[in-house]
């Protein structure tokens, strides 16, 4: 538990100088059971301390793998040397950050650890129920994920805290024969924030969805290729959530927005239909807890909701404080690292597409000739927006209804230009809580939405 270690002493702040110490745990246990056998059986914790300086536009930031009150004084020194390095040969400065509201927050999480024995009885058990229920299968795979932070926060003028982010994940992986003698596969996961106990002491939801997956793999081996071109389709939440992340969230991240992004030269334009909304919720979304529940970033930073796009037009940007700074804006808490040795860059959180008022049975309805996609794989996007996904489960629909399931495929086009094309959005949403954004260092971030009916191209064959 490293929660009480720093408080109340004295770091070495040094005054004039805007500084951060971030001592932190990671922890991450993996298993594997494919085809019955223990292929993957994995423990692993890091900790260290970090800290970074600001001094009128010059960054000093240092990491040790130690975790101690010496550490500590050590790393902020070293930081405020590069700072003072940097500042003394900076041809223009800037000035100092906005102040930020000086508070002590604490998330209500903690980390409990199992021992490995617990998480591969799991996987053994669920291993079992596929094996002896679905004997055709060509192979399957059950992969548990924990992935786990910890972090204490001190600041010299922003505010310091304590959080936690407990996070589990299975993954039940299927592979099946087609008639011609191909292989197809189809995955899903379960879990999501806090622990295995709290996911996994009753399985009759896993076995639920462990039954749906073989049930849409096998529509899947008996499916067709999609009609390549562009084409009415309507995105489940977990394709629309995704497309809103890659395509949309990164273009909105102030730095990428400094480094040229699309959204940059569109603030406060109709970039999107009329019935489209973006918000980067902090903790908390409708009255609940977000699956991601950030109450505090690594700047010190009191987390708020950042909202992105209100009724189509592009609102704001996700910021550090020093682009906040640069935009003349507030920041919202976007600021995290992965590891004790990252410096923290502008991530999202639970990145969410707002519900509308349709149903999704109507939105089926109303399409003669289209798809609905409901799972991705693999994907990218870049700074203009563009993007291209990998969709692994799928189906047609004709005449309003749903049809023959396809096989994969991929979507590709412009995410504002897509959105432009959107007229109608289910009413109620879907969160995807276990995912992992790539950006130049791993992060924890979840992302949803409802289904969105819009037009796309499919790649086909």
């Amino acid at each position: 538990m490293i929660r009480d270690i720093f408080k109340g002493r004295d770091l070495g702040f040094e005054t004039g100088v805007q500084s951060v110490l971030r001592g932190q745990e990671n922890r991450a246990r993996s298993v594997v059971i494919h085809q019955g056998v223990l292929v993957t059986n994995q423990r692993s914790e890091e900790r260290g301390v970090c800290a970074k300086v600001y001094k009128e536009g010059m960054n000093g930031f240092a990491s040790m793998a130690e975790f101690s009150e010496a550490a500590a004084l050590q790393v902020v020194r070293e930081a405020t040397q590069n700072a003072n390095y940097l500042y003394k040969y900076a041809k223009k400065t800037k000035p100092a950050l906005g102040g930020i509201e000086k508070t002590y927050i604490e998330s209500p999480y903690t980390i409990i650890d199992f021992e490995q024995k617990r998480i591969i009885d799991l996987c053994k058990e669920l291993d079992s129920y596929i094996a002896k229920k679905y004997s055709d299968l060509a192979s399957r795979t059950v992969v548990y994920r924990e992935d786990t932070m910890e972090k204490v926060i001190y600041t010299s003028d922003a505010g310091n805290g304590y959080v936690a982010y407990p996070r589990v994940t299975v993954y039940i992986m299927m592979k099946a024969e087609t008639p011609d003698g191909n292989v197809v596969d189809h995955f899903d996961s379960f879990g999501g924030k806090e622990s295995l106990e709290d996911h996994f002491t009753n399985l009759e939801k896993v076995y639920e969805g462990i039954d749906e997956v073989y049930k849409k793999l096998k529509e899947k081996a008996n499916g067709v290729y999609a009609e390549a071109g562009v084409k009415t389709v309507i995105l489940h939440p977990d394709v629309a959530g995704m497309i809103a992340h890659e395509a949309i969230g990164h273009t909105v991240e102030a730095d990428l927005v400094l480094g040229g992004s699309v959204a940059g030269p569109n603030l406060g334009k109709q970039v999107a239909s009329e019935l489209i909304s973006i918000v980067d919720y902090a903790n908390t979304y409708n009255g609940a807890e977000a699956p991601l529940p950030v109450f505090m970033d690594d700047e010190g930073v009191a987390a708020k909701d950042a909202v992105l796009l209100e009724n189509g037009i592009l609102k704001g940007y996700m910021h550090s404080r020093e682009s906040a700074a640069h935009f003349g804006v507030e920041p919202c808490g976007n600021a995290r690292g992965w590891a004790f040795s990252d410096e923290p860059l502008i991530r999202m959180r639970n990145t969410l597409v707002l519900p509308g008022k349709d149903k999704l049975e109507d939105m089926i309805a109303s399409v003669d000739d289209g798809y609905y996609l409901l799972a991705t794989g693999n994907g990218q996007a870049d700074l203009t927006g563009e993007f291209m996904f990998g969709v692994t489960c799928g189906y047609e629909i004709k005449s309003g209804k749903l049809g023959r399931a396809i096989l994969d495929t991929t979507v590709s086009g412009v995410a504002f230009d897509m959105l432009k094309t959107v007229d109608m959005i289910s009413d109620t949403v879907k969160w995807s809580p276990s995912g992992t954004c790539g950006k130049k260092q791993p992060m924890a971030v979840s992302m949803g939405g409802p289904a969105i009916k819009c037009r796309i191209n499919i790649g086909g064959r």
